[in-house]
């Protein structure tokens, strides 16, 4: 069975910063693409950024200069360093994950629990 973990999120004040943390576990060969999502009240869920096995990274464009993911492949843990945040960032969070597991073997998708993010006025 495999998990994923997300930490990092709270309450800022607009133009603050926070950093989101996604720790994958369980019986895990290798983690393919990895993404940040989020869920605002009332709307639907909606890609952040996502980042390749390889570092190919890909943002929203409300993202783009503000927000960083990164990822370290040998932890198996996921990044989202968020910038000059603004309170229409407020939102829950998802780390999201194609993962090959061992046991059983296979790919399977994963969804973490989500962690929030309130950015005040």
């Amino acid at each position: 069975q495999v998990q994923l973990v997300e930490s990092g999120g709270g309450l800022v004040q607009t133009g603050g910063s926070l950093r989101l943390s996604c720790a994958a576990s369980g019986s895990i060969f290798r983690i393919n693409t990895m993404g940040w999502y989020r869920q605002a009240p009332g709307k639907q869920r909606e890609m952040v950024a996502t980042i390749a096995n390889d570092g190919t990274t890909n943002y929203a464009d409300s993202a783009k200069g503000r927000f960083t993911i990164s990822r370290d492949n040998a932890e198996n843990t996921l990044y989202l360093q968020m910038n000059s945040l603004k309170p229409e960032d407020t939102a829950v969070y998802y780390c999201n994950g194609d993962v090959i597991s061992l046991v059983p073997y296979g790919v399977s998708n994963y969804w973490g629990q989500g962690t929030h993010v309130t950015v005040s006025s």
